[in-house]
């Protein structure tokens, strides 16, 4: 196998496992830049897989190839609802964040597993779907000498929208009012509120961003790499999200770098065997080694990476 075709393999599955890391890894961005912690993206993204699966088996024969796609936005939705318990419990409730978003991880697979067995008669898992994002090469561009056949042959279009979100993220977060807002609510809300920004709105807003971004993470998963729902559709892709947030400083694009680099991680259990560098490397090795990476990465950046200082504070608004 020659060069060019080794790297469009390495670089299709690394983009396929990145894609709903990016997603979810933004959707964290958009909580904590406005100062809720939000460790529950595991459980949104196996709400988001749940939801997604059942729509795309229920519409596929009159939907055709646009189920998929239309399953990403329902699956957001269930994430914004989903999402309000944590909003509820952190903003107004005033509980501590690590332990509401650890019961919507606990919440969230025995939930969605009982609802697969109501509606698919007694069955931990649902049948796999026949329409799934598969590979898409793209028109003109996949024609360019080499790069063509690298990047846009056999590739990921979910991966390409996401990118495309995480622009769009950095614009929102950075380049607007709501994003001005949004931060300043994460960095110091008292002065926030005394420029007469609502804080319990934009701790809202960031939170239910946080659910839809996340479902759409879930969707891309069970849409595009198991392509069907269990128990074990969703195994620590949230946590591996919230990694490439902090490893990507909170910023819209580096998340989005951060993602990709740990989507190829999570590919290597598949594509090692094409790699001559790490061809005779056990497989078990190469399968865990996205878990290590994310333990290094949180050991050595968690302490030098300086997230919104009111992250994970309770705020109280004064009379």
């Amino acid at each position: 196998m020659d060069m060019i075709s080794i790297l469009s393999i390495i670089v299709s599955s690394a983009l396929i496992y990145s894609a709903p890391l990016i997603f979810t890894g933004l959707g964290g961005t958009f909580s904590e830049r406005g100062g809720i912690v939000n460790v529950g993206l595991e459980g949104t993204m196996v709400m988001g897989a749940f939801a997604a699966i059942v729509f795309n088996l229920s519409n596929a024969d009159n939907l055709g190839k646009m189920t998929p796609w239309i399953a990403l936005l329902v699956a957001g939705v269930v994430g914004i609802l989903f999402s309000i318990i944590h909003a509820i419990a952190t903003v107004n409730l005033r509980a501590n964040h690590i332990v509401s978003g650890t019961v919507m991880n606990m919440l969230a697979p025995a939930l969605a597993v009982f609802l697969t067995k109501v509606l698919y008669e007694g069955k931990g898992q649902t049948a796999f779907v026949v329409q799934n994002f598969g590979k898409t090469s793209f028109p003109i561009l996949k024609d360019i000498p080499v790069i063509g056949k690298i990047f846009f042959t056999n590739t990921s279009a979910p991966a390409y929208v996401a990118i495309l979100t995480a622009v769009v993220c950095y614009l929102i977060i950075f380049k607007t009012t709501f994003g001005l807002r949004l931060r300043s609510v994460g960095e110091h809300p008292q002065a926030a509120d005394t420029l007469g920004i609502n804080v319990y709105a934009m701790r809202y807003a960031g939170v239910l961003i946080s659910g839809f971004l996340g479902g759409v993470g879930g969707a891309v998963v069970s849409q595009s790499i198991s392509l069907n729902f269990s128990g074990s559709t969703i195994a620590g892709q949230g946590f591996i999200a919230m990694a490439a947030m902090i490893f990507g400083k909170w910023n819209p694009v580096g998340v989005m770098g951060a993602a990709i680099f740990f989507g190829f991680a999570q590919s290597l259990g598949v594509i090692g065997s094409y790699i001559p560098i790490i061809q005779n490397i056990p497989s078990v090795y190469l399968q865990i080694a996205p878990y290590i990476i994310t333990i290094i990465v949180l050991v050595g950046f968690i302490g030098k990476s300086q997230g919104p200082a009111a992250n994970g504070t309770t705020y109280i608004k004064s009379k």
